[in-house]
This record gives C-alpha cells, structure tokens and sequence, in this order.
C-alpha cells in the first residue's frame, strides 16, 4: 500500500467551481439570533465551503465580527436582515424558500434522515443559550437535531451549523 498523498493548493482549486453561485437557488445559513461573533466568522467560513450565502441580523457588532472571522480576506456573500427576523423568514417562504431549523422539538428529524436541499433552503439557527424562539419556530417547515452520546445539551452553533449546511448541500 502506498502512502497517501496531500493534493496542492493548485490541484485543489483546480476541482472548484471556476464561478460564483447565484443568490437565486441554493442555501443560506441564517443564524438570527446570535449570540457570539465568533459563531458568524465560523459560519462564514462553511458558506463559502458549501457555496452559501449567510443572512445575519443587522447590529452594530456583526460587521466586526465577520470580518474578523472571514480568514478567506476575499468578498462573501452575505445578506442583511433588517428588523424582526420572522418578517424576513416570512418573505423568504412565501418567496418559495424552504424553511430549516436547527432546534430540538418534538417533530425534529435526525441529521442522518435530512435530504439534501433541492430548493431554495434557508438554514435557520437560533441563539447560543436559548434556542430558536417560539415566533421563529413557527415559522419553520422542518426542524433537525443533532443526535448526542456525550453529556453536553447540544453543539456550538457554528459547529451545528455547519454539520447541517454540508449535509443540506449533499456534501456528506
């Protein structure tokens, strides 16, 4: 058996898209209600992986955060959310996206049952304490939880976040 081989940088982006994605039909990741910027800096990070867009709350620390997170140093796609983020989750469904949350309910799927989007989905995150709240979850058309073995109530947002977004863009 032959050692493994790591691929360069060049024969990586050579495999990539050679252009960017459209706003118009595909994933966005919207944690809503954040908590820590860290979080969206990670967030980010997955998007461009997965060719998502992230849609964040417009307040006066996001711009920081994402920038200090964004350790690509090039132009992402982001989308701002202005005033209540049930409004915006509104106008996206009745514009014909899929609604999915990441949250523990009584109707929650397993990750491991989760297809792959074949629509327009937005991604829906809630806070790092609290969860989604109950005016965000009655907006959702799908919730998904994470199964756990260890002791921890649930994941870090960004680490939830990105497990779902990889596996709603049929990457896993």
């Amino acid at each position: 058996m032959s050692a493994a081989r790591a691929r360069t940088p060049a024969e990586i982006r050579g495999q990539r898209r050679s252009r960017s994605h459209s706003c118009w039909n595909h994933l966005i990741a919207a944690p809503l209600w954040p908590k820590y910027g860290v979080n969206l800096g990670t967030l980010l990070r997955t998007c461009d992986a997965v060719g998502a867009c992230l849609a964040v709350p417009r307040r006066p620390w996001v711009p920081e955060a994402l920038e200090h997170g964004n350790t690509l140093r090039r132009r992402t796609c982001v989308h701002w959310v202005d005033g209540r983020a049930e409004r915006w989750l509104d106008r996206q469904r009745r514009g014909g996206s899929a609604i999915v949350g990441v949250e523990l309910t009584d109707e929650s799927i397993r990750l491991a049952d989760l297809p792959a989007a074949r629509r327009r989905t937005v991604m829906v995150l809630g806070h790092e304490s609290t969860g989604i709240p109950p005016e965000g979850l009655e907006m959702l058309d799908l919730a998904v939880e994470i199964p756990m073995i260890g002791t921890g109530l649930s994941l870090n947002v960004a680490v939830a976040g990105s497990l779902v977004l990889y596996k709603l863009a049929g990457l896993c």
